[in-house]
């Protein structure tokens, strides 16, 4: 089960009233959007909205940013992935056009620096990142106009959602920069994926296991067996043990809610539940979750009486 220690905050909604000031000199009709979360999701998905949905301000809130996000734990390689509940002709457009979006990336000037690209993106298009621990949605309330949620295993407390839960995955960081092609066994489950600036090896997949510590007996496993496929890593240096938590659901939750409550109504786009697929499905699945909210903000200001969210 999980800690409930490691999810105690001192945050409450005081600590969002100060955000007042920060949106002081914005036009009246502008649109306050809060991306709950900043792994590749969370970030993607708000860079997406700075560039389609004009007339918005966007603030990025997370308890970690990177480099301590899972998504800094990932190794980062393309994989088409398959979730029971999500059509496969939408897995083929999310994987189509984010294989597409890094392809351009890969072919510019910003392939250097793709692994920050993204939170660059954010703060580029003049968008906010805070540092906070959101306990519940309405904390937002009214300080943002929507929320965006992309907090992956924290919707279990801020979505109620039950249905999705840790996949723990361990990974070595090892200088051996004569590896330069990457290597896997049939089962997925044992990979060297060499980077700019080390090769991942990996891994594990320990269902409802929410230990963050490296386990010094996996990592030699994990040494072991990719040494196995690749005997020159017996001379490589291991730089790090990383461990992140995939937020696993059997399909990526991606809708629209209407939340109310004593007469104020808080409109949410959920954006989660990617699994170890969050690499490979962000940027299409981004930009679906930006026509939800080009929707939200539509329907904010065009308000009628038959109007729904």
């Amino acid at each position: 089960s999980r800690p409930s220690s490691r999810w105690k905050t001192s945050f409450g909604a005081r600590a969002f009233s100060g955000l007042k000031g920060c949106f002081r000199d914005r036009p009246m009709d502008t649109v306050r959007i809060a991306v709950i979360g900043a792994g590749v999701i969370g970030l993607s998905t708000a860079v997406c909205i700075s560039k389609l949905v004009p007339g918005c301000s966007i603030t990025v809130i997370s308890d970690k940013f990177t480099p301590d996000t899972t998504s800094d734990v990932a190794a980062g390689m393309l994989i088409p992935h398959i979730y029971p509940d999500t059509p496969i002709h939408t897995l083929k457009q999310w994987f189509r056009e984010t294989f597409d979006h890094l392809s351009t990336i890969a072919c510019s000037a910003e392939a250097v620096d793709a692994g920050v690209h993204l939170v660059s993106g954010v703060k580029e298009s003049g968008g906010l990142l805070l540092t906070r621990r959101v306990e519940n949605l309405w904390q937002l309330q009214p300080s943002f106009d929507i929320v965006v949620n992309c907090s992956g295993l924290g919707s279990q407390q801020l979505a109620g959602d039950s249905t999705i839960s840790p996949v723990r995955g361990q990974v070595l960081q090892v200088q051996a920069p004569w590896v330069k092609h990457f290597i896997r066994d049939g089962s997925g489950l044992t990979y060297i994926y060499p980077g700019a600036s080390h090769v991942t090896l990996g891994g594990t997949r320990q269902k409802g296991d929410w230990n963050l510590s490296p386990d010094a007996e996996i990592s030699r496993h994990i040494f072991s067996r990719c040494c196995a496929l690749e005997p020159s890593l017996h001379r490589a240096f291991i730089i790090k043990e990383k461990v992140g938590l995939r937020p696993v659901r059997p399909g990526v939750r991606l809708q629209k809610e209407l939340l109310a409550q004593g007469g104020w109504r808080l409109p949410v786009v959920h954006h989660y539940g990617h699994g170890s697929g969050g690499i490979s499905m962000h940027w299409g699945s981004a930009l679906e979750a930006t026509r939800l909210v080009s929707e939200c903000v539509q329907a904010l200001r065009t308000p009628s009486p038959t109007s729904k969210l």
